[in-house]
């Protein structure tokens, strides 16, 4: 059994447990204990707060946990980095009240910052040369300039939009993050296996993303151009028609390059064109 620590509330909870779905590892979510065993694969789910899954991995309380690399990075817990999952996407930054006249990194000099990373903060500045108050908060960081509390802050930004609403800007970014699965350095070979078939199963589901499965009938003498101009992962799969000069061609294509591809096939001569969705990829 493989144990997996993931975030008990929040964007990154919905977005592991929407993974692991997919990945046909399901989670009862109506009996959401600390610990949950799934019915269909030797995994259970440990659910902790995020601050808490880095120790949790490197301990061994867990075998291997998803966690924002920003958690990661501020408790430095060795745990090993065994995949990088692409979302809950953000980045550490500084920020100043947007009436500030920021002239560089020297501003900081001497101010107190207010944040709930410490540890990755203080490396900064110290790399840095400049020497500032950290002020630790567990919460609603962003508030401390407007209450006297901080002429800074040092917190995550997504969209900037919290930053807005506090009259906030964005001057440095120190760290971008996202969304990793980390691992026990330590684990057994039964539980290496199972890691691989999870990891296995995760790169199929991403590896479906953005992608789209496209069906057109071409006439012959048009094929070598049409391949020209369609991505595909090796070749493209050419069935002849029984209508004679007429071939049905199938691929793999970008979801962002869709329209841009489909008006050049039209071009071609291409026509009954399908397209449709891909749930998972084997590459």
């Amino acid at each position: 059994m493989l144990r997996i620590a993931v975030q008990a509330k929040g964007r990154l909870n919905e977005e592991t447990l929407a993974l692991l779905a997919e990945a046909g590892i399901r989670i009862d979510s109506d009996k959401r204990t600390l610990l949950v065993a799934t019915k269909n694969f030797p995994v259970e789910v440990l659910f902790l707060r995020d601050d808490d899954i880095p120790q949790a991995v490197a301990d061994g309380a867990a075998d291997v946990g998803v966690v924002g690399e920003n958690e990661l990075a501020e408790r430095k817990h060795k745990a090993d980095i065994v995949k990088r999952l692409g979302f809950s996407k953000c980045r550490l930054s500084l920020a100043i009240p947007k009436n500030e006249d920021y002239t560089g990194i020297d501003w900081f000099e001497q101010k107190t910052i207010a944040t709930s990373y410490p540890g990755i903060l203080n490396d900064f500045l110290q790399a840095k040369n400049i020497k500032a108050n950290i002020h630790v908060i567990s919460g609603s960081v962003e508030i401390a300039p407007s209450i006297g509390l901080a002429d800074a802050i040092f917190d995550i930004v997504s969209s900037g939009s919290t930053l807005a609403s506090n009259r906030l800007k964005e001057v440095e970014t120190v760290m971008n993050s996202e969304a990793l699965l980390i691992g026990n350095p330590a684990l057994s070979n039964d539980k290496k296996n199972i890691l691989e078939e999870v990891l296995f199963r995760i790169d199929a589901v991403q590896a479906a993303r953005g992608k789209k499965y496209i069906l057109l009938n071409i006439p012959n003498n048009r094929i070598e151009d049409i391949i020209q101009i369609l991505p595909v992962m090796k070749s493209p799969s050419i069935i002849p028609l029984a209508q004679e000069g007429w071939s049905s061609l199938h691929s793999v294509i970008d979801e962002d390059k869709f329209w841009v591809i489909i008006g050049k096939l039209k071009n071609l001569g291409a026509q009954g064109i399908l397209v449709l969705p891909i749930e998972k990829m084997i590459l």
